[in-house]
């Protein structure tokens, strides 16, 4: 098997950079076997600084236990390069794919927009785990990576590991996507299961999602439909290629659904889930984010407690339906991984 050295620069440490780093190097060798790839870590990235190989690879166990001890990248010895920014880095080192994890920004999408415009305009593919450009900039960023021959591969930005963009783009390649339903919110999901089977409240739903930690001390991106409404026009930009941005979806969360909603679908027999939508009317493509009444047969009425799904129907090859999917740092990153591999192996 023909083998190809792919070198990364990685722009954000937190939770999910540094899952992905370790997903590297417990893969490596996996990797290289079964896909002929040799995946080097060329430099890391985050807010004081960087650190860098500037051949091969840096030594990511040894990197990480630093990181573990409280280290900063930034003074990892010999590798440390204290001020160096994401931009820079990507300007100077040589490299072939940027892998971005830094915190979602939805004000103005920075620094992930900042390195996805530099990794593009230096002849990078870019692999995103990050939401905010990719809302914010679909567009602009798209133009410049068509302009620039990259590619720029999005799926841990749209769920996690559930391959939601997979699907669309690869598995129904020929089909015409008419709508797409998801529910794409493990929180909000995992809510409304629980007034569902125990018909109780919304507050006490919420707050035993909070004691488990699958909800947030402040839910609200989650439970007002924000994080569905960012997913979704992230996958329908893509799926359709379009620009929508916040401004363009209609939103409504759940905090207003009540007992008595929840037990009115139980005695129709149906259940409800917060579902985002995308399609096509007499109005052109439209995309919305509200609680939704699932009849019991409908594929996403099965999809309890935190786990997602996401629904495809097609002109030629009816609804298809996949759920599940990892939602934890571990399942972003070897969604990240997917990808990473996919730029090379889908390429040839």
């Amino acid at each position: 098997m023909r083998h190809a050295t792919k070198r990364i620069v990685l722009c954000g440490l937190s939770t999910v950079g540094k899952a992905f780093a370790e997903l590297i190097e417990q893969r490596r060798e996996q990797i290289t076997r079964k896909y002929g790839l040799n995946l080097q870590i060329a430099a890391a990235v985050d807010i004081g600084g960087a650190a860098v190989a500037d051949q091969g690879d840096l030594p990511l166990d040894e990197l990480l236990r630093h990181l573990d001890a409280g280290g900063l990248v930034e003074t990892f010895s010999p590798y440390g390069r204290p001020g160096l920014s994401g931009t820079e880095a990507l300007a100077s080192i040589p490299a072939q794919i940027l892998v971005e994890t830094t915190p979602t920004n939805l004000v103005d999408g920075e620094p992930a927009r900042g390195h996805i415009l530099a990794a593009l305009n230096n002849g990078l593919d870019v692999v995103s785990a990050n939401k905010g450009p990719l809302v914010l900039y679909y567009r602009e960023i798209r133009n410049l990576a068509d302009d620039k021959g990259c590619r720029i591969l999005m799926s841990a930005a749209t769920a996690a590991a559930l391959p939601t963009l997979d699907v669309g783009l690869i598995c129904l390649a020929g089909a015409d996507v008419l709508a797409i339903e998801g529910v794409l919110n493990g929180t909000t999901n995992y809510i409304l299961t629980r007034m569902h089977v125990e018909k109780c409240s919304y507050q006490t739903a919420l707050q035993a999602a909070q004691e488990m930690g699958i909800a947030e001390t402040d839910p609200t991106l989650d439970v007002e439909g924000f994080d569905t409404r960012n997913k979704m026009i992230v996958i329908a930009n893509r799926i359709f290629d379009q620009n929508f941005g916040p401004d363009d979806v209609p939103l409504e969360g759940i905090t207003g659904v009540t007992p008595a909603d929840i037990d009115n679908a139980i005695a129709a027999g149906n259940v409800i889930k917060l579902v985002g939508t995308a399609a096509r009317d007499i109005n052109g493509l439209t995309i919305s984010v509200a609680p939704k009444v699932l009849e019991a047969d409908h594929p996403l009425a099965a999809v309890n407690f935190a786990e997602k799904g996401i629904s495809y129907l097609t002109d030629t090859m009816g609804r298809v339906t996949v759920t599940g999917g990892k939602s934890s740092p571990t399942g972003a990153a070897a969604a990240l991984l997917k990808d990473l591999i996919h730029t090379v192996i889908l390429s040839d």
